[in-house]
């Protein structure tokens, strides 16, 4: 096997999930600097497990559907744009079921994106960038009984 496919195979088997870090720190960046109550973490669908949602917190009285979305900060596009018309189709999806079961249904809701730089010094912090309030629920939605 080559040198540089060999080395390539070891880095990806020791980097740690780039995933779950940015979760971890876009919950504590919620709770620390949002003042949000995380009440669940990679919530999935029970009748369609391909449907997750990140984080749901509270802010307030307001329940909050997070999409957590982390890139290396020398990444070309921002994550943002990885919130696209079918990740919000599937996120609506998520959300109405997660409001289904809710017993009494919250009165106000809303989606979140909380976008997670990585920086490539180990050393340096990571760049968190919350965009509050993205359109996702029609107009006079109602996810049902």
């Amino acid at each position: 096997m080559p040198e540089w496919w060999q080395s390539f195979l070891d880095w990806l088997r020791c980097r740690p999930d780039a995933g779950a870090r940015g979760e971890a720190l876009a919950a504590d960046f919620l709770r620390r600097e949002r003042g949000f109550a995380i009440v669940a973490r990679n919530w999935r669908n029970p009748r369609d497990r391909r449907d997750e949602i990140d984080l749901v917190g509270l802010d307030g009285e307001i329940l909050v559907f997070v999409e957590v979305k982390t890139r290396s900060a020398a990444a070309l596009v921002p994550g943002i744009y990885a919130v696209n018309r079918r990740k919000r189709r599937v996120l609506l999806r998520a959300c109405t079921a997660y409001l289904r079961q809710l017993r009494p249904m919250p009165r106000t809701f809303r989606l979140d994106v909380v976008e997670v730089a990585l920086p490539t010094d180990p050393a340096a912090a990571p760049q968190i960038l919350h965009f509050a309030n993205l359109p996702l629920f029609p107009k006079h939605f109602h996810p049902g009984p």
